[in-house]
C-alpha cells in the first residue's frame, strides 16, 4: 500500500496581509498530480487543515473544492485536526465526507477507538491501521487538579500524550492483530528545528514531546505542526512532512516536501520535493544597496514574488526613512511586490515600544513576545518567572479553546 504523508495546510493563511490562496491552489493540483502518477492509495494530512478557527468562506470553499478533486483519484483520505483548527467546524461534515471515503478527525473523541480507522486492500481486507491522533488539548490531558507545580504541570502533559498513543496502540493490537500500524499526531517534539509561523502549543511548547515515548509498535508516525520537513530521533521512523508551502520569511529557504511510503517495501518514506511556486526575497542594506537590489531583479513567470525590505543604516536618520518611503512607493517591477519593510539604525537603541512602532506590525508580534518584554522589564526569580509564563500560557491556551468552541 502506497501512503503520502502531507500536514500544516494552513487553507486561508496571509502573509503581511497577502492572500495565498494561488500558491495552495497550485499546490493541490501538484498534489494530485503526484497521487495520480505514484498510485498513491492513501493520504494522511496530519493537522492544521486550516489558519484561523473560524476560516473564511473562500477558504472554505477553497478547502471543499481539494477535497473533490483528491476524492476523485480514487484514494482515502484522513484528516486530523491540529491546533490552529476548530474541532467542531472539521467534524460537522463528517458524516457527509465518510461517504466520499474521506475520514476527519477534528478533536479528540470521547472514545479512543473512534480514531482507529482500518484501511482496507483491494480484496475488502484490512492492510493497514491507522491512528489518527488530532492536536491533543490541554483539557484532553490532564484536569484542572494534576499538578501544582510548574513542573507538575509540563510532566502531566508530556504523560497525557503518551498514555493516549500508548492506549491507541494497545487498541490497534487488539482489534487487528497482525496488522501494521500508523500513528498521526499534531504535537511539539522535543529537538526539532522551528520557524517563525508555528504557535506555541501546551505551555508554551515548554512540554515537548520525546518521541521516544511513541515506543516501538507503530510503523511509521506521520506528525504535524512544525513547518520545516525533519526527522524525529526515535526507535521507529517518525516525521513531520512540513507545511507544503512557505508561511513566513523564516521559512524562504526550506525545501518544502511531501512523505511517500511503500508498505511492501519500507516503512521509510520517500522525501518528494514540491516545486516552488513563489518565491520570498528578502532585501537587505543601505538605501544604495536596496535600490540597486531592485534595479537588477530578474524577470520570471511564476506567482508574484513577495518581498520584505530591511534598511540598515549606521547613523539613525529621519530622512533615511522618509527615502525609504519614496523608494518602496515607487517599486513597480512587474512580478515583484513588496509587502513588508522596516528601518533598523546600529548606533542607537530603542525601547520596546519605539522599536514595535518603527519596524513592527502588530500582525507581526506573537502575544508571547509582547509578554516577554513584559517579564523581562522585571526582576523575577526564575521559579516565580516559570509560574508568571505557566499562567500566561494557560490564559493563552483557554483563549485559542475558546475560540475554537464559538465557531
Amino acid at each position: 500500500m502506497k501512503i503520502l504523508h502531507t500536514a500544516d495546510w494552513h487553507i486561508g493563511k496571509k502573509l503581511h496581509k497577502h492572500d495565498l490562496f494561488a500558491d495552495f491552489e497550485l499546490f493541490i493540483d501538484w498534489l494530485c498530480q503526484v497521487i495520480s502518477e505514484e498510485k498513491i492509495d492513501l493520504l494522511l494530512i496530519s493537522g492544521d487543515v486550516f489558519d484561523l478557527a473560524n476560516p473564511s468562506s473562500d477558504a472554505r470553499k477553497q478547502y471543499y473544492q481539494s477535497l473533490i478533486k483528491l476524492q476523485k483519484l480514487d484514494c482515502k483520505i484522513i484528516a486530523t485536526g491540529g491546533n490552529h483548527d476548530s474541532p467542531a467546524m472539521l467534524d460537522a461534515p463528517k458524516e457527509i465526507l465518510r461517504e466520499l471515503d474521506i475520514t476527519i478527525i477534528g478533536g479528540l473523541p470521547e472514545k479512543l477507538e473512534e480514531t482507529i480507522i482500518p484501511v482496507f486492500n483491494a480484496e475488502n481486507k484490512v492492510e493497514l491501521v491507522i491512528a489518527a491522533i488530532p492536536f491533543l488539548r490541554d483539557a484532553d490531558l490532564r484536569t484542572a487538579n494534576e499538578g501544582i507545580t510548574y513542573e507538575d504541570r509540563i510532566e502531566a502533559i508530556r504523560n497525557g500524550i503518551q498514555h493516549t498513543f500508548e492506549k491507541a496502540a494497545e487498541i490497534c493490537k487488539n482489534q487487528f492483530p497482525e496488522v501494521p500500524a500508523i500513528a498521526m499526531g499534531h504535537l511539539f517534539a522535543a529537538g526539532i528545528e522551528t520557524s517563525e509561523s508555528e504557535r506555541d502549543i501546551q505551555i508554551g511548547n515548554q512540554a515537548a514531546f520525546n518521541a521516544s515515548q511513541f515506543g516501538d509498535f507503530f510503523k511509521y508516525v506521520a506528525l504535524g505542526h512544525i513547518h520545516k520537513p525533519q526527522r524525529v530521533s526515535a526507535e521507529i521512523p517518525v516525521f513531520y512532512s512540513g507545511s507544503p508551502i512557505p508561511l513566513s520569511f523564516s521559512e524562504r529557504k526550506d525545501d518544502k516536501r511531501i512523505l511517500i511510503l511503500d508498505s511492501e517495501i519500507s516503512w521509510e518514506p520517500k522525501s518528494v520535493a514540491v516545486p516552488h511556486f513563489r518565491k520570498l526575497l528578502k532585501i537587505t542594506g543601505d538605501l544604495n544597496d536596496i535600490e540597486l537590489k531592485f534595479n537588477t531583479l530578474e524577470d520570471h513567470d511564476h506567482l508574484d514574488y513577495l518581498i520584505e525590505v530591511d534598511l540598515i543604516e549606521e547613523q539613525y536618520d529621519a530622512q533615511k526613512i522618509y527615502a525609504l518611503d519614496v523608494l518602496v512607493n515607487n517599486f513597480k517591477t512587474p512580478g515583484y511586490e513588496i509587502v513588508k519593510q522596516r528601518a533598523q539604525f546600529k548606533n542607537k537603541l530603542k525601547g520596546t515600544a519605539e522599536l514595535y512602532a518603527e519596524s513592527q506590525q502588530l500582525e507581526d508580534l506573537k502575544p508571547t513576545d509582547v509578554f516577554a518584554e513584559l517579564v523581562s522589564a522585571h526582576d523575577y526569580e526564575e521559579d516565580t518567572k516559570n509560574e508568571i509564563w505557566s499562567a500566561f500560557n494557560e490564559i493563552l491556551e483557554e483563549i485559542h479553546q475558546s475560540e475554537n468552541s464559538a465557531n
